[in-house]
C-alpha cells in the first residue's frame, strides 16, 4: 500500500506535469505585439471579447485561425488610429455581426439567451418539487387491508386474535 504522503506527491507532480497542457496559449505573435504597452493591454482585452468566426468557441486572442489574426490586426490598427473600445467594438459587429460578441449584449432579441438558463433551472426546481410532493403524499396515504391480506398478516405472525392489552 502506498503511503499517503507519496500519494499525495505522485498526484502533486502529474497534475504539475499537466499544467503546460492545459493553460491557455495566446496565438497573439510576436509582430503582432503593439510597441506602446497601454495600446497592446488594450488591444489584448478587446481581442478577449471577440469570437474567432473559424473557431466559435475561442477568442480571436487564443485563436490561431488566420481570421482571428487578421481580425488581432485590424483591433490594433484602429486602435493605433485612435478610436476607442467602443468603436473598435462597433465596427467589428457591424462587420460580422453580434455573433463575434463572445458575450451578447443583454437586449430584446437576446432576452432568450440570457434569460434560458433561470428559467430551465426554475422548471427543473418545479418538477422535483412536484416529485416529492407526489411521493409524499403517497407514502403518507395509510391504505386499509383487505380481510385475506388481515388473515395472512395474522397467520405470518402468528398473532391471531388474540387480544393486544
Amino acid at each position: 500500500m502506498i503511503a499517503p504522503a507519496r500519494l499525495l506527491c505522485a498526484v502533486f507532480m502529474a497534475l504539475s506535469a499537466m499544467a503546460p497542457v492545459v493553460t491557455p496559449a495566446l496565438a497573439v505573435q510576436p509582430d503582432e505585439v503593439l510597441r506602446d504597452p497601454a495600446l497592446e493591454a488594450r488591444a489584448r482585452d478587446l481581442s478577449a471579447e471577440l469570437r474567432c468566426l473559424v473557431c466559435q468557441n475561442q477568442s480571436i486572442d487564443d485563436s490561431d485561425a488566420p481570421l482571428a489574426r487578421d481580425l488581432r490586426l485590424l483591433v490594433r490598427e484602429r486602435l493605433q488610429a485612435g478610436d476607442s473600445d467602443a468603436a473598435i467594438r462597433d465596427f467589428v459587429v457591424a462587420r460580422y455581426g453580434e455573433f463575434v460578441l463572445l458575450r451578447p449584449p443583454f437586449a430584446a432579441h437576446t432576452l432568450l439567451l440570457w434569460l434560458a438558463p433561470a428559467l430551465l433551472g426554475a422548471a427543473g426546481l418545479f418538477g422535483v418539487w412536484r416529485l416529492a410532493r407526489s411521493r409524499g403524499r403517497d407514502a403518507t396515504e395509510a391504505v386499509a387491508l383487505t380481510p385475506d391480506e388481515q388473515a395472512a398478516l395474522a397467520a405470518a405472525t402468528g398473532t391471531g386474535d388474540r387480544d393486544p392489552a
